[in-house]
């Protein structure tokens, strides 16, 4: 990976990280196609490895084949190890591999990380990678330990495997898991809708690695001096409390009524943070109400912060969206944050990101209803599911055509390395005229 590092002539930054992603979705899915990778022994389809890989790589979780009932160890393991990668960071990981070999980062080498991680500048951006593993293999190793009293005494040492798996994917917010083999294929965490205390690890997990490395080393700098935190740390906690609170208070009081109270907080709580692109469940998503699956469709695609384990459209996006609303209405010439002031281009980003991410989604979900025959609500579930990398499902992906299933695979990709990354990448020169073309007023709205 570190010859990723090392291309230097003609690619930019955004066209390495591309590279990055797709060389080791490749990598995976070569090992996967092979007989050791199935419990069958058998070798495995190109279309299945490639969409598993991806999904891997993504930090998806949406799947064709049950991870646990299909794969042998060494499958899992392959896919165990893809979903580390995508969730650090294909460039980050290779950028560890150049420090552990002692060689010196060079300027370009350190502005493809800086883009990789959205690191806010170039300066200390080794630091803030050493940071990045040190956090990841820290709290993956404290959510193993807190899982091994659920998995241990249920089923013996294979609950020490299930136990990493589990943390590694719930903190990477990949949402794969291991237990279609003990209640049924495709079943997620169903099994433990009751239980409080694997509610509260994997969401734990899931939030801590949604909020992003960057807020997580400003935070644990700055201790508990909140006003000294930097406006969009401040925009992520405050976002992110809001997008976890709100929903748990409608689905308590909406959805899941034929189930305890108290079972039913659980299970609301743990819905209303697993849309945030982590992709495990504890409850029936087909059974919901259309407008509690057009609340965990917003959520998908909204997504987790910049410069974290998760996907989607990112919680900053939505804030900005949302303030320059709030300037509109008030009149205000720019959207503003705790004090300080947001750019116009900033909001341009934002807006566009929005647009991207909806339009290939719908028209994405309106070819596969055509193709599949099946309703565009069920369509655009799966399709927020997979551009927001979260995984989560309705049952129908594995029973979808070659065409769809591309179309999947393209979205997750998309989600994951992010829609203004791929347009840098694809339109790497700027314009650089000076020329501005004359003012006309247009009415919207």
């Amino acid at each position: 990976m570190s010859i990723i590092l090392s291309v230097k002539e003609k690619l930019t930054s955004f066209q390495i990280i591309i590279l990055g992603f797709a060389s080791v979705i490749i990598l995976g899915t070569i090992l996967l196609m092979l007989p050791f990778s199935s419990k069958a022994g058998v070798a495995t389809s190109f279309m299945d490895a490639l969409f598993t890989s991806v999904s891997a790589v993504c930090v998806t979780g949406l799947v064709v084949v049950d991870t646990a009932s299909y794969w042998s160890f060494w499958g899992q393991l392959v896919i165990l190890i893809l979903i580390q990668i995508g969730g650090l960071g294909v460039i980050t990981v290779a950028s560890l591999v150049v420090m552990l070999a002692g060689r010196k980062i060079s300027l370009m080498q350190r502005q493809t990380m800086q883009n990789a991680i959205s690191a806010p500048q170039v300066g200390g951006i080794v630091k803030l990678t050493r940071f990045i593993f040190k956090i990841s293999f820290l709290v993956e190793a404290i959510g193993t330990l807190l899982l091994l009293p659920v998995f241990v005494p249920k089923y013996k040492l294979a609950g020490v495997w299930m136990s990493l798996f589990h943390a590694v994917s719930a903190f990477c917010n990949a949402g794969f898991d291991l237990m279609g083999n003990k209640t049924g294929e495709f079943s997620s965490l169903t099994s433990f809708s009751s239980s409080g205390y694997l509610t509260v690890v994997i969401a734990l997990l899931i939030v801590i690695g949604g909020i992003g490395f960057v807020t997580w080393s400003d935070v644990i700098s700055r201790k508990l001096v909140i006003r000294e935190y930097k406006m969009q740390t401040k925009v992520i906690l405050v976002t992110t409390a809001i997008l976890i609170v709100v929903p748990v208070i409608i689905f308590y009081f909406t959805e899941f009524q034929d189930i305890p109270a108290k079972e039913r907080f659980w299970v609301s709580l743990f819905q209303a943070v697993t849309p945030r692109t982590a992709g495990f469940n504890t409850a029936d998503f087909s059974k919901m109400s259309g407008t509690g699956k057009g609340i965990i469709m917003i959520l998908m695609l909204i997504g987790g912060s910049p410069g974290s384990t998760a996907g989607g459209m990112k919680t900053t996006t939505l804030a900005i969206l949302f303030a320059n609303a709030v300037a509109v209405f008030g009149s205000r010439p720019n959207a503003n944050f705790f004090g300080r002031r947001i750019e116009d281009s900033i909001v341009k980003n934002a807006s566009t990101i929005l647009f991207m991410y909806v339009t290939c989604a719908f028209m994405s979900a309106s070819v596969m209803s055509f193709v599949e025959g099946l309703p565009i609500g069920d369509c655009l579930f799966e399709t927020f599911s997979a551009i927001g990398t979260v995984g989560l499902t309705l049952g129908i992906t594995p029973t979808l055509s070659l065409l769809s299933r591309i179309m999947l695979v393209m979205l997750m990709f998309f989600g994951r390395v992010g829609g203004l990354t791929i347009i840098y990448a694809a339109f790497s020169h700027k314009d650089k005229s000076i020329l501005k073309y004359p003012t006309e007023n247009i009415i919207v709205g």
